[in-house]
């Protein structure tokens, strides 16, 4: 008989568990509802608020940008509130924050309102985690995560797909107000499921290393954000954001590594497999979100799709996701390396197809590829945590899921800021490459079969030649993207080799 058997499977789960299991899900349905459904609408958002596309991203990453802030803080959080008490007051301020986005009457407030969703949000998924890998016994971990997974991946496939229809039937503030009545619904959950988990304990939260570290990444995330409009380094404001950014990084790094009890216990990275599990868990941050930041844009921009269309193709990374829990489970328990090395191969073909896109792509095009992607993203992330926690001590699981989820946000922020960066430069150096041979002494432009529209001798012909190459301009930013987006999924398969075998 096996050991698994012997210790019980998945029948052994008693009521109380299952329904902090279903607490949990619901939790992060919201989460994960938000992120794809904010991707759909930015491009009705920044038709309406007059943004750029370098100023609609900070909806997306400032944030991710809170969410990471305020992630390590999970830990304390839990042992001062209690768990009861900490997910009920993020579940609501998070659903507060969600009707607030609705509300937003300009590109301030809306950042503001999604700022508060990163801050309530940031512990939900840590502490969800944590409460299933301290709940459930170690032998049941791979299970457990798996169905917590489903509960995950349901939102950000339910996201795109009620976020457009609400988008098309009224506006982008309806789909943030979608979120209000699942988040009633996960307050009502949380109240009864975690009905016993209500003890709390005197800590003492380090405030030097918090701040320090906060600096550093509010920092850092600036100068991608807004290094390209302001001339990076001819700027005094980015120079002088980045030396703060300096300094408050040394500060925390010292602090670490001199405090008696510091704000990220550093000795948590002499566990090899948590180590090397953060390292995977930043480059599967920077996977994560980002070809929900582009194909939007990209589809409602240069190919005219409505909405709903939109949507579809997006859930279509939902639905690689599910395909992937029907193999999950045993892979995990069998060869995790090998899953997580499959999981990063996945990616990188995924994301080397999507480079091959030109601007005729089709509907089958971005579906198959966002589907290979989700499968991906799927078959890496369970084992990748599972190896991870495999060998931390109990007591150390709760700080070890903030570090592990603030390196996964914070990895998707910077990320993102990096990817818009090289969209923009490369839209505008092409543009201006490509309209050089935009005269009257091009011979090629005076072929009887080019289209009439496209007119050299008329004011409106110009106009309209203007806007091809601004379409096709921006076809390579994105290509450049999505090259980029394969070779980092590749330079995370050689990680897969570094983690020692998942102990029996």
């Amino acid at each position: 008989m096996s050991a698994t058997t012997a210790q019980g499977g998945i029948f052994t789960i008693s009521g109380r568990q299952w329904l902090i299991l279903l607490m949990v899900q619901l939790s992060n349905l919201l989460f994960g509802m938000t992120i794809t459904l904010a991707n759909v609408v930015l491009p009705q958002v920044r038709g309406t608020l007059s943004a750029t596309q370098d100023e609609i991203s900070w909806v997306i990453t400032l944030n991710l940008v809170a969410t990471a802030v305020a992630t390590p803080m999970t830990g304390w959080l839990a042992s001062r509130l209690g768990w009861r008490t900490l997910l009920m007051t993020c579940v609501t301020g998070f659903t507060v924050s969600s009707l607030l986005c609705g509300f937003a009457y300009s590109l301030e407030s809306l950042v503001l309102a999604r700022v508060g969703q990163g801050l309530f949000g940031a512990p939900i998924m840590p502490l969800g985690q944590a409460i299933l890998l301290a709940t459930f016994p170690r032998h049941l971990h791979a299970t457990a995560l798996v169905i917590w997974g489903v509960g995950s991946v349901f939102g950000p496939v339910l996201g795109p797909i009620f976020g457009s229809i609400m988008t098309e039937a009224y506006n982008w503030r309806a789909a943030f107000f979608m979120i209000v009545p699942p988040g009633i619904a996960a307050m009502v959950c949380v109240w009864f499921a975690l009905s016993q988990h209500t003890e709390r304990t005197s800590t003492q939260l380090d405030w030097t290393g918090f701040i320090a570290l906060s600096v550093a990444m509010v920092a850092a995330q600036l100068v991608f954000d807004r290094g390209q409009r302001l001339d990076w380094f001819e700027s005094t404001e980015i120079a002088l954001t980045t030396a703060i950014g300096l300094v408050a990084f040394w500060i925390f790094i010292a602090h670490c590594l001199t405090a008696s009890k510091p704000f990220l216990n550093p000795r948590l990275l002499l566990d090899r497999n948590f180590a090397v599990g953060t390292v995977i868990a930043f480059v599967m941050g920077m996977l994560s979100f980002i070809t929900l930041v582009l194909f939007p844009s990209l589809l409602h921009d240069l190919r005219g799709y409505p909405d709903s269309i939109i949507g579809s193709l997006l859930a279509a990374r939902g639905i690689g996701n599910w395909m992937a829990f029907l193999v999950i489970v045993p892979l995990t328990r069998i060869a995790p390396r090998t899953a997580i090395a499959a999981g990063f191969l996945a990616q990188a073909v995924a994301g080397f197809s999507m480079a091959q896109f030109d601007i005729n792509l089709t509907f089958f095009d971005v579906f198959w590829t966002n589907l290979l992607q989700g499968f991906g993203q799927s078959i890496t992330f369970t084992p990748m945590t599972v190896v991870a926690f495999a060998t931390l001590p109990p007591h150390q699981v709760t700080e070890g899921t903030a570090i592990f989820t603030m390196m996964r946000n914070f990895g998707s922020s910077l990320y993102i800021s990096l990817t818009v960066l090289l969209l923009v430069r490369s839209t505008t150096e092409n543009y201006a490459r490509m309209t050089e041979f935009i005269t009257p002494y091009n011979r090629i432009l005076t072929f009887p079969e080019l289209p009439a529209v496209w007119s050299l001798d008329t004011t409106t012909g110009l106009l309209r030649v203007s806007n091809e190459i601004q379409r096709q301009a921006a076809m390579i930013g994105y290509v450049n993207a999505f090259y980029l987006t394969a070779t980092v999924a590749a330079l995370g398969i050689p990680l897969a080799c570094l983690l020692r075998p998942r102990p029996n």
